[in-house]
């Protein structure tokens, strides 16, 4: 992103056209960054709590006021019985960059000795599906798709949360490529592809196995490939032959010539490209479904071109030395993991009790799952909370001290992207706003008041980011902080028609795309890619659909990033209200015309939603678009008060998408 400022005021922000994955072009969200930036409801100032927790009142102090406040309740908390460990850190991708997201703050909590947090509620469904079967993340470069001759879109909104991959995609059809779309809401990515497949939320994985039937009962398998650099390929035909596309089709909601036409055509294109995204691992079953898709392009031989393959997430690339940054050296003992998409499990039952709360990069008051525990816990009078924000949110409504924090054109960082192959140097282009800091100065701040004496808590921003790339990774040669700002970006070492297993190459044990893996058996996991069906459908608890009928969706909207920016007047603008999109049988059914207020409710909790009519969602399926403010939502809660704190098969992630609720016309009474 380039800035243009005048009298120290940025003035205008645009895109790079000499970064290639961006072409020089911005997203809706960023495109409008400095309204962000220069919002009247910028957080300035540090602030402590003068009202009720949630009332949101609060009276300026001073930095060094707050600071001694934190480390004051810090030291009495380590100090006590209970220990440090009753400190908990919580964060995840408000801030994206390795130096204000996980380097100084991960320091200062492992020197102090506070819990660890596991941090789930987006991507290790997949991400640890990857690493048992490809041996990490890493896939196809977005740069190649352009030759792609079909792009299989599955379980992804790429208009919304991947603008910059359109133009390679729009290359590959305007040379002829077929564009095929899997997913439960036929968003609007979707429209435009040649075929969409619209099966049941949760069902993707029954899916994969049957086309893996398919294609290895027709004999449509690369053998040189699999011989030579796959391993357990029969016993993965054995566990595919128990899903031939009949079962399949009755689990997915499907024709069996849906099935069995897409595996044929998968099979005998070359090169297809697989784009697989987070939402379709947000059930319990997630984890199963990323592997038994990602084990398609093995069987095909698909990695072979560069162009072909599958892509998640290229983040498992960059070789950045996190061990450096993160120090887990300072660690002593065996501090407790907390998983964050059980925050309200942790804030009301843990043992010892979380007795301190310091919230940074994440409003979970608005995006942690099971809403109305988490906003209990919140409310504790005996809850310490410290929020580092750039604005009064749901969650900062709820803080003891509130700091203010700067934006991305106030600090300096290094962004490690997970949809190409570049890594990007954030220059501070304007002085921080009134009396903003970042994250990794606070943390600086509060460890010297702590009395750290380690010489790693004197590095500035700078030394952070030359450690980062201090690495023995050849992928990293010649990358230098000093080409890094003279650039703004630089791509790793990698070909330009990169193909990262075409001559097999896995990070498996094995070296191979592991079909079977032995170490999942160790973890007490199946070693084999299987169906794991949704906990909450109709199919799997039909007496908790008895009573709530409707499985919702809560994806993201191309306006909205989670709740980053759904508070901001032009997207309010845009998007007017929350909504909820129903089938027409469903809305006939419970007498809800378009426009009407609903109810959106289950035992976990309810929110109120503006019904949409629509031929996007099958009936029993919903789809509302989130993340709202709790605050600037009709009844003061979205849709998390309605998702569940369980968990994926594998990787401990969240489970937004698998969520039964009922839905009925709102009339202030209820």
């Amino acid at each position: 992103m380039l800035i243009e400022v005048e009298d120290g005021r940025a003035v205008k922000v645009a895109g790079d056209p000499d970064h290639p994955p961006t072409g020089g072009f911005l997203c809706t969200k960023v495109s409008r960054y400095l309204e962000r930036v220069y919002s009247p409801d910028r957080l300035l100032y540090p602030m402590r709590r003068v009202g009720k927790k949630g009332e949101g009142r609060f009276e300026r102090i001073t930095w060094d006021e707050a600071l001694d406040e934190v480390t004051t309740k810090f030291r009495d908390i380590a100090d006590s019985p209970e220990g440090p460990q009753s400190i908990l850190p919580y964060s995840y991708g408000g801030t994206m960059g390795v130096v204000n997201g996980s380097s100084m703050d991960r320091r200062f909590f492992h020197r102090l000795g506070a819990s660890l947090l596991a941090r789930t509620i987006c991507a290790t469904a997949g991400a640890e599906a990857l690493s048992y079967t490809l041996g990490g993340k890493i896939g196809t470069d977005a740069e190649n798709f352009h030759d792609a001759r079909l792009i299989v879109l599955w379980g992804t909104n790429t208009l919304a949360c991947n603008i910059h991959l359109w133009p390679e995609i729009k290359s590959a059809l305007s040379k002829g490529a077929r564009l095929i779309g899997i997913d439960p809401y036929r968003n609007r990515t979707l429209d435009h592809c040649h075929q969409f497949i619209q099966l049941k939320p949760g069902t993707d994985a029954a899916f994969a196995l049957a086309v893996i039937n398919v294609i290895v009962g027709e004999g449509l398998c690369d053998k040189d490939y699999i011989e030579k650099y796959t391993l357990g390929f029969e016993r993965l035909s054995d566990r595919a032959a128990e899903y031939p596309p009949s079962r399949a089709a009755a689990i997915c909601g499907l024709d069996e010539s849906e099935i069995i036409g897409f595996a044929r055509e998968y099979a005998t294109t070359r090169p297809a490209v697989i784009r697989i995204n987070y939402g379709l691992q947000r059930h319990a079953g997630g984890g199963m479904a990323v592997r038994a898709i990602s084990c398609l392009p093995a069987l095909t031989g698909s990695w072979r071109d560069a162009a072909g393959g599958l892509l998640l997430s290229s983040s498992g690339m960059f070789g950045l030395n996190d061990a450096a940054l993160e120090r887990t050296d300072l660690m002593s003992g065996t501090p407790r993991t907390i998983n964050m998409s059980r925050l309200g499990e942790a804030l009301l039952e843990a043992e010892p009790p979380v007795r301190a709360l310091y919230v940074y990069n994440s409003n979970p008051a608005a995006v942690a799952p099971d809403q109305s525990k988490v906003l209990e816990g919140l409310r504790r009078e005996d809850l310490f909370t410290v929020v580092h924000e750039q604005f009064q949110t749901d969650t900062a409504d709820y803080a003891d001290i509130l700091l203010p924090a700067t934006t991305q054109l106030e600090h300096r960082d290094l962004v490690k992207p997970y949809g190409h192959y570049y890594l990007v140097y954030n220059e501070p282009a304007i002085a921080p706003l009134g009396e903003a800091k970042p994250n990794w100065e606070v943390f600086q701040l509060l460890a010297k008041k702590m009395g750290f004496e380690e010489a790693c808590f004197d590095d500035t921003d700078e030394d952070l980011i030359r450690q980062a790339i201090s690495s023995n990774s050849p992928v990293l040669r010649n990358i230098t902080i000093e080409r890094l700002k003279k650039d703004g970006w630089a791509r790793i070492n990698v070909a330009d028609q990169y193909a990262p297993f075409a001559e097999g190459g896995f990070r498996t044990p094995s070296g191979k795309c592991e079909f079977y893996s032995e170490k999942m058996t160790r973890v007490g996991l199946d070693p084999l890619p299987d169906y794991v069906p949704p906990r909450e459908s109709p199919e799997s608890a039909p007496e908790l659909a008895a009573r709530f009928p409707i499985q919702l969706i809560s994806a993201k909207i191309g306006t909205f990033l989670n709740s980053s920016f759904s508070h901001l007047p032009s997207f309010l603008r845009s998007e007017r209200h929350p909504t909820i999109e129903l089938n027409r049988s469903d809305a006939d059914a419970r007498g809800i015309s378009e426009g009407d207020s609903v109810k959106v409710w289950n035992k976990r909790g309810d929110c109120r939603l503006v019904a949409r009519i629509s031929d996007r969602v099958r009936p029993g399926v919903a789809f509302a678009p989130s993340t709202w403010w709790n605050k600037l939502s009709p009844g003061g809660s979205n849709v998390n008060a309605t998702s569940s704190q369980e968990l994926t098969d594998i990787g401990g992630g969240a489970t937004f998408y698998d969520n039964l609720v009922q839905v009925e016309r709102h009339t202030g009474e209820n």
